[in-house]
């Protein structure tokens, strides 16, 4: 773990509590969860405390979840250059992957295939199954 990053950001987001964890995760509405030391453990603690400072908490539809995704990278990618921390675009990728592939997915109907759309309730309709007049 890189204990100087780590005193650097306790110090610039005083506001914010770093707890360790099974894995990286940020908790609404100021707890960054530290996840196993690792390769590229300081760009996802900067990932998290991008949520953070994104005042990310809930979303309604999954591609809300996906945009604040992008957003917490976007603001990591600003973090790691104020903190001189190598930014990997791989990994970002890598990451932002997993929510497209689950995004992909999720929306498609279990019965034809179609991608399906969600409406602002959560809920994804197929415009081949469902009659939507």
């Amino acid at each position: 773990m890189n204990a100087d990053l780590l005193k650097r950001l306790e110090r610039d987001y005083p506001d914010f509590r770093f707890r360790e964890g099974k894995k990286f995760a940020f908790r609404p509405p100021r707890t960054i969860i530290l996840g196993p030391d690792e390769p590229f453990f300081e760009l996802l603690i900067l990932h998290e405390v991008s949520h953070a400072i994104c005042k990310h908490k809930d979303f309604r539809t999954d591609v809300e979840r996906l945009k604040m995704e992008n957003e917490a990278w976007d603001k990591a990618r600003e973090l790691a250059v104020r903190y001189g921390i190598e930014i990997d675009e791989g990994l970002i990728q890598r990451e932002l992957d997993t929510y497209r592939d689950w995004l992909h997915q999720k929306s498609r109907c279990p019965v034809c295939g179609l991608t399906r759309f969600q409406t602002p309730d959560s809920r994804y309709h197929c415009p081949r199954c469902e009659n939507l007049s």
